[in-house]
């Protein structure tokens, strides 16, 4: 019998999420493990006359042979075949299944900045093709053993927080997805009308312009679980420091205890307690690694803890997020990059000033601003 908290999830990815419409072609990305739920996402698909487009089950040994193996015009081969279904295909669904959480551990950082300069074409037209609203896509996990022995809790707990954090565990989660969207939409269209933050506290001083930018309303349409307002900073007003409070993760890669400071916009000085020399090789990515293409605020208050996985970390409620790299397009953000790196900071103690005035403390946006 399929856990019904399964089926939920199929339902709101296709139903709500992505929208599938007949006739749709649609890419389901996932790992081998999470073969129950790209079951129930491909009954869902079809039943609404959606076509599967490709199931593309993957395994983290087979990634690492990839990278462990691949020569220099391997990692830069980008095929036209891959690009054609960036180009053409009407929705993706991707789903974190790993079963092992660092298969890249021991590959040499350079390679995998190589591999990403040379898919740098196919992130691009991926971007602008969701900021026109052509392709629409969802990021999901399903809760492996690897997942919840990388977030430190059993198999069942961590069943129970993926299917908590995504609102599966309720009746009717598209509809409670509904609501969040409308609420955080307020937190949206008042930041639109803000033009400087200031983020003060514990481990932070930090100011940066948002004027002319766009803050979207992460409602569970393109990350499941969604539960964030972001926008994109203009790129050259950045000014201060922050330290983050968890291990920034990148493929695999850790980086704990990353504190940067910016300087017109820049990081002028980047340290860290461990993976320093990772961090720094990321930076030589391109020129838009060295500014922050995203801000945002985490907003879902049924995540409460970090798992060392971005999707739900993100999304922690009381915290902020930045990342370097690319900015997406959609909020008038600039800044181009092959990479698009999140880092989180707990804010539970902290403050945040919108053109001088207080809007945000202890993790949360004040009452009075949002009625």
């Amino acid at each position: 019998m399929v856990d019904p908290r399964v089926s939920r999830l199929a339902r709101l990815l296709v139903e709500y999420c992505i929208e599938a419409r007949e006739g749709d072609e649609v890419l389901v990305n996932a790992g081998v493990g999470a073969v129950p739920l790209v079951r129930e996402v491909v009954r869902e698909l079809v039943s609404r006359g959606a076509y599967p487009l490709m199931i593309n089950l993957s395994d983290e040994s087979i990634t690492e042979a990839f990278y462990k193996h691949a020569t220099r015009s391997v990692l830069e081969h980008v095929s036209p075949i891959e690009k054609t279904i960036v180009e053409e295909v009407d929705a993706t669904i991707s789903i974190i299944s790993p079963s092992h959480t660092k298969p890249l551990v021991g590959i040499d950082p350079e390679k995998l900045r190589v591999r990403s300069m040379a898919r740098r074409e196919l992130t691009r037209i991926f971007m602008e093709r969701s900021a026109r609203r052509e392709l629409r896509w969802v990021v999901t996990a399903y809760p492996t053993r690897a997942l919840a022995q990388e977030a430190g809790m059993s198999i069942l707990d961590y069943e129970d927080f993926v299917y908590h954090a995504t609102y599966s565990d309720t009746e009717d989660p598209v509809r409670k997805w509904r609501r969040i969207r409308d609420e955080q939409q307020k937190i949206a269209d008042f930041l639109n009308k803000v033009s400087e933050l200031r983020y003060e506290g514990p481990g932070i001083d930090l100011k940066l312009s948002v004027a002319g930018r766009k803050w979207i309303n992460d409602d569970g349409k393109y990350n499941m679980p969604g539960g964030e307002v972001f926008s994109a900073p203009v790129e050259d007003s950045v000014e201060g420091w922050v330290l983050f409070d968890y291990p920034a993760v990148w493929r695999g890669m850790e980086v704990e205890g990353v504190k940067l400071v910016f300087k017109k916009g820049v990081v002028v000085e980047a340290t860290a307690k461990k993976g320093e020399e990772f961090l720094r090789k990321m930076f030589e990515t391109d020129e838009g690694a060295k500014r922050l293409g995203e801000i945002a605020f985490g907003l879902n208050y049924n995540i409460t803890r970090h798992t060392k996985e971005i999707l739900f970390d993100e999304k922690i409620g009381g915290t902020i997020h930045m990342a370097l790299g690319a900015a997406y397009p959609e909020t008038g953000g600039k800044n181009v990059s092959a990479i698009h790196w999140d880092m989180i900071k707990d804010m539970k103690k902290h403050k945040v000033y919108a053109d001088g005035d207080l809007v945000y403390e202890n993790g949360r946006f004040l009452e009075e601003i949002l009625s």
